[in-house]
């Protein structure tokens, strides 16, 4: 399949990283199950897949509140990341997104926008061999309010130098496409995996 782009010419492309341009959220979900099982915390793909864009410290700690469980939070997400290093020899490219990436690369700037960690995202990047392609990264930590607050990706534009408008998004996630919504920018959803198996 192919991403359908809206109409206009844009100053800069801001790219979620996980399922937007790295297949990785089927590793993250079995990351996220191993580390959450190891304290018997249930974690349902759909609700994974609905939680998209939250940062990893947010999932545990309001897991920790619905199921009234004390999992060490920074322990737990340092568990859960490692857990996701071992598998990154499986991640893949959304063929769909690095389609554009590569269209676009070096004629207008990039930056990847994401509510993973910095290690994280640098990680997947490196081993999809597309990490100097980018020319700014805003990830967790960098920013106060997460998805579907427009922050980081008005951050993004501001680092780039591009105003707001000018800026199409990349993003998988009904929260990301409320940011940057939110940022006054124009944006692209990028299908799960599953439907665009189905394409």
């Amino acid at each position: 399949m192919r991403l359908k782009l809206p109409d206009g010419e844009f100053g800069a492309y801001l790219f979620d990283c996980d399922g937007t341009i790295a297949d990785s959220m089927p590793l993250h979900y079995i990351a996220w199950k191993k580390a959450l099982g190891e304290w018997n915390c249930p974690f349902d793909e759909e609700r994974f897949y609905g939680w998209g864009g939250m940062p990893i410290v947010e999932i545990i700690s309001t897991l920790n509140k619905q199921y009234e469980l004390q999992m060490p939070v920074e322990a737990v997400a340092e568990r859960k990341e490692n857990i996701y290093y071992e598998l990154l020899p499986r991640l893949k490219v959304v063929p769909e997104v690095l389609e554009h990436i590569e269209a676009q690369h070096g004629k207008i700037p990039f930056a990847v926008v994401s509510g993973s960690t910095k290690e994280s995202v640098t990680a997947s990047l490196v081993s999809l061999k597309l990490l100097d392609r980018f020319d700014a990264m805003v990830c967790a930590g960098d920013y106060k309010r997460s998805k579907p607050d427009p922050e980081p990706f008005l951050l993004a534009a501001e680092r780039l130098g591009v105003e707001p408008k000018d800026c199409l998004v990349f993003e998988d996630t009904e929260m990301g496409i409320q940011a940057a919504t939110a940022a006054g920018m124009a944006s692209v959803r990028i299908p799960p995996p599953w439907e665009r198996a189905a394409k």
